[in-house]
């Protein structure tokens, strides 16, 4: 539910990198917590994002939601198949439904989000914190 090779961070976003670039994405707890994805708003090519402030945003049936960068640096490429497929988020978080691609202006960043073990961990301690 959460592969190995990516981080990620406290907001339920993903970052898998590759040669000095990231492509994220929402996690699997981000958009089953969503429902039904409807609407993607994608940053512009060329835009400077920064960790931890918005890049876009998902519409759900339920929610419209912020998606914070994991990481700072420049979008070099967003996914417009999401303009007509939305849902993609839904079926595939992990692979067609990634958001965008950023080129980093911090790698050291990516020590800062977390393992697929510890993301587990905090969706847990989520879950309890619910439960009370």
């Amino acid at each position: 539910m959460y592969p190995g090779d990516l981080q990620y961070s406290e907001s339920h976003q993903w970052a898998r990198v590759e040669d000095g670039v990231a492509t994220v994405g929402v996690t699997h707890y981000a958009q089953e917590q969503l429902g039904d994805i409807v609407y993607v708003e994608l940053p512009s090519p060329d835009e400077e994002v920064k960790r931890g402030e918005p890049l876009g945003s998902v519409e759900s049936v339920k929610a419209v939601a912020d998606v914070n960068s994991p990481v700072s640096g420049r979008v070099i490429e967003v996914n417009t198949d999401l303009d007509d497929e939305p849902e993609k988020i839904n079926q595939d978080c992990y692979g067609a439904g990634w958001l965008a691609k950023i080129e980093l202006s911090e790698p050291a960043e990516i020590r800062s989000l977390m393992n697929a073990q510890q993301y587990v961990q905090h969706v847990q301690q989520l879950a309890e914190q619910r439960g009370r």
